[in-house]
């Protein structure tokens, strides 16, 4: 069980970066994300 987990931790961590294609797009849409919540 702890495996299955661990694996569909490691796809959603992977298919997250991807759709951002790098580390610094994916720290981009985290900012947007909580500008949205702050409501700015």
């Amino acid at each position: 069980m702890k495996k299955i987990v661990t694996l569909c931790v490691l796809l959603a961590s992977a298919y997250a970066l991807s759709a951002c294609n790098t580390f610094h797009g994916f720290g981009k849409d985290v900012e947007h994300v909580g500008e949205k919540i702050q409501g700015k």
